[in-house]
């Protein structure tokens, strides 16, 4: 299938609501609209991936145009490449854990495609490698066929919903006893309505907490309650999650096992991670190095 390249937007297929370093951002076949401004005025790993080292309206909407044109987000083309982008993201971490068979499905979300339940390690790290918080997506006919052929599993293929619990559900129906959902903080509640799903049903769903940059002091309650939590770059979940922690792997966006569970995947994960390492016992946590993380606009939202 060819490519168009200008502009971006008309790549574009359907309407899509994402977050972007905490800029909700608008994509549909006519325009990529920044509704709010970032969150975030610097991030290291922004930079490394797009070369911005301020970031405004502007650079979002540059970074999203970079993610259109390169991989088809949001497209019918959408590329499902392997190649890892972070060291500890859900969608790396996933995979392994299927691979070794420590899990027997993912739960995860796709642009294109909403809520997707899959046992295949490939697929979970395709659709997770580049992926940024997806608040709402249109259902594309191209990127379903491909999940389908894969092994997936999408949740409504009518309207692209994004339901994690529901998800979840339809996996332990299917037979699944051993699942990991990723959870958004936007959607921070699915994780409270998870964990009692697998009270009810008797089986195990690892729930890991992604997308962080805007939660707030209500979601919480909600973020404690899973077993692994990505901080992003709230300054909040640092704080009253990251101090709850048994692990941490990452020092610039930091990830915390807050469950013994979470703590044995993440080692579990690290057993397969090709880069050196250093683990050293401390009696606090978050561990934090100055200068090292994100730098936010603000934290009224918090």
């Amino acid at each position: 299938m060819s490519k168009k390249t200008e502009p971006a937007c008309r790549n574009a297929s359907g309407v899509h609501d994402i977050y972007c370093c905490g800029s909700h951002v608008k994509i549909d076949e006519k325009a990529i609209t920044v509704l709010t401004e970032p969150a975030v005025t610097y991030c290291p790993l922004h930079e490394s991936l797009y070369g911005t080292k301020k970031i405004d309206a502007q650079a979002v909407k540059k970074s999203v145009e970079t993610k259109i044109e390169g991989f088809g987000f949001c497209c019918k083309y959408r590329d499902f490449s392997l190649d890892p982008i972070v060291a500890y993201g859900a969608s790396e971490m996933m995979s392994v854990w299927l691979n070794k068979d420590l899990i027997d499905c993912a739960v995860v979300v796709c642009d294109g495609a909403g809520t997707v339940i899959t046992n295949n390690g490939k697929l979970v790290q395709g659709i997770g490698a580049r992926l940024t918080g997806i608040i709402k997506t249109s259902p594309i006919r191209e990127v379903i066929d491909h999940i389908e052929k894969n092994g997936g599993t999408i949740l409504d293929k009518t309207e692209a919903r994004i339901d994690q619990a529901a998800g979840v559900k339809h996996a332990f129906m299917a037979g699944a006893k051993h699942v990991a959902v990723s959870v958004a903080s936007f959607q921070a509640k699915a994780i409270s309505d998870i964990h009692r799903l697998q009270k009810i049903e008797g089986k195990e769903a690892v729930i890991f907490s992604v997308c962080n940059t805007l939660a707030k002091k209500s979601d919480v309650k909600h973020i404690a309650k899973a077993d692994i939590a990505c901080a992003s770059a709230s300054t909040i979940l640092r704080n009253a999650v990251g101090s709850r922690a048994l692990l941490q792997v990452g020092l610039t966006i930091p990830v915390y096992a807050l469950t013994a569970r979470g703590k044995e995947l993440i080692l579990d994960y690290l057993t397969v991670f090709k880069d050196k390492l250093v683990a050293f016992r401390t009696s606090k946590l978050p561990y934090e190095i100055r200068n090292r993380g994100p730098e936010r606009r603000d934290t009224a939202h918090e």
